[in-house]
């Protein structure tokens, strides 16, 4: 006789789960305007009431696609930091080489933290809340590798290093086959030597 598993603790996370990956292919692929609870509930194929019970609104539903990949993007961040301790020049690198291989696929649509905060002018959204804090992340993490560099303003190095990871999220279109990643070291460095001259 199969194990009855409907209303196991496991089974609730398996539709969260199931929900929260179909949302955010949608999400990513489609944008989140475009992209309607409906479709959501087609493709996963769970009941909308099921939606709502483990995101309580489609916002909060956008909301959690973008902390997933907050999660994703961090963890490859630490990854690779993990594997240059002590040597920021050596982990600033690395992160443009990881990056630029990003950027450079062919079914990259761009950093959904911008792309979502982009279609929604609105302050106070959930969804723009967490790219915000994506970002405001990325600036510090830069600014520790920035110390690291032993240059006279490692803050501003940081926001201007920002700038140049930003930028290329959302130029894919411009890079040629293979460059994103020595744009950006080239562009790091001379941002670098500048900030110690």
């Amino acid at each position: 006789m199969a194990k009855n598993t409907a209303n196991s603790p496991a089974s609730g996370t398996n539709v969260r789960d199931r929900i929260l990956a179909t949302a955010s292919e949608l999400f990513y692929r489609r944008g989140v305007r475009a992209v309607g609870v409906d479709l959501v509930v087609e493709k996963s194929g769970v009941a909308k009431t099921s939606l709502y019970r483990h995101f309580g609104t489609k916002d909060d539903l956008i909301a959690a696609f973008l902390k997933r990949e907050d999660l994703d993007f961090w963890n490859t961040w630490d990854r690779v930091r993990e594997q240059h301790p002590e040597d920021a020049p050596a982990e600033l690198d690395a992160h443009f080489e990881w990056i630029g291989e990003r950027v450079g696929r062919d079914n990259y649509r761009g950093c959904p933290q911008i792309n979502t905060a982009a279609e929604f002018p609105e302050a106070d959204h959930p969804a723009r809340k967490v790219a915000e804090a994506h970002m405001r992340e990325l600036r510090r993490r830069l600014k520790t590798i920035a110390e690291g560099l032993a240059v006279a303003a490692p803050d501003r190095l940081a926001g201007q290093l920002t700038v140049l990871i930003n930028g290329a999220f959302v130029s894919m279109q411009v890079f040629e086959r293979g460059e994103a990643t020595s744009l950006l070291r080239d562009a790091a460095h001379a941002l670098i030597a500048a900030s110690r001259s």
